[in-house]
């Protein structure tokens, strides 16, 4: 049974997820009304295809980019495709902003994100909050809870991953929910999922969103807790191949983290001082 059009029903194995997507690369003409795009296909047919990403996709909406595209046919569905991935240089970054909480959910209940394991109960999408929102992952013990907040990550430059890559009062006001909870006396996590293989860090974009960064500061600063993975994202699967920790500490008023381990690939949190 497929999941969302893309993942597969079934146990992960070792951090993969199969997906099902065109096999023929296909070339992006524009993105544009921010969830919609035209896409030249290889018979040279131009179709519209959903964009499931509500952010600015700096970097990754270059006209005549090669681009993997998802066939949909449920019921009443005015569109035939969803835009699924694009070649940014040598490798593939997952743009489609629907999967990131389906993929770190499938990972925690099958073990692969060591951060947040041993606990009995996962639900998803979840009201809590002074301001009305829903916790993207909530996880559960007989003592305590964990609120899992979930971003997708496409945006770089160099070897470094920004979030976001527009202003996102979403996005802030996620970080101060996350605050909340902490002050209650549960866990807040933010995860970035960063779906692309080439960064080695991943740091607030205080250029973008110079608001979303300081209030990043503050919630670790709090003891919000700051995971990102690497996601390593092919036509046939997107791996989860590790991801850092991090330790911080305020140092003359300026927030310095450093990784608690180096792995061989995976990024590390935050390049913030």
């Amino acid at each position: 049974m497929q999941l969302c059009g893309l993942y597969w029903e079934r146990p992960m194995l070792q951090g993969k997820y199969a997906i099902s997507i065109s096999v023929d690369p296909w070339r992006l003409i524009r993105r544009y009304n921010r969830f919609l795009a035209d896409i030249e296909l290889v018979d040279g047919r131009i179709v519209t295809a959903h964009c499931a990403n509500s952010g600015s996709m700096k970097g990754c909406n270059i006209p005549n980019s090669p681009v993997l595209l998802s066939p949909q046919d449920k019921p009443g569905r005015k569109l035939a495709y969803t835009w699924e991935m694009v070649s940014v240089g040598n490798i593939w970054v997952g743009i489609n902003t629907a999967h990131p909480n389906l993929i770190v959910s499938e990972a925690i209940s099958a073990g692969e994100i060591p951060e947040l394991s041993n606990y009995p109960h996962l639900q998803r999408e979840v009201r809590y909050g002074r301001e009305k929102s829903r916790i993207d992952i909530l996880l559960q013990d007989a003592q305590a809870r964990c609120y899992v907040e979930v971003k997708n990550v496409t945006l770089a430059n160099g070897v470094t991953a920004f979030f976001p890559d527009a202003v996102t009062e979403r996005g802030q006001k996620h970080l101060r929910e996350l605050m909340e909870m902490v002050k209650e006396g549960n866990r807040g996590v933010i995860f970035f999922l960063v779906q692309r293989s080439d960064i080695t860090a991943v740091s607030p974009a205080d250029t973008i969103d110079p608001l979303y960064g300081k209030l990043l500061r503050a919630a670790v600063a709090m003891g919000v807790e700051a995971i990102a993975y690497t996601a390593l994202v092919t036509p046939e699967e997107i791996t989860l191949p590790s991801g850092y920790p991090f330790s911080s500490e305020i140092i003359k008023g300026r927030l310095l983290c450093r990784p608690l381990r180096v792995l061989p690939i995976g990024v590390k949190l935050f390049t913030c001082a």
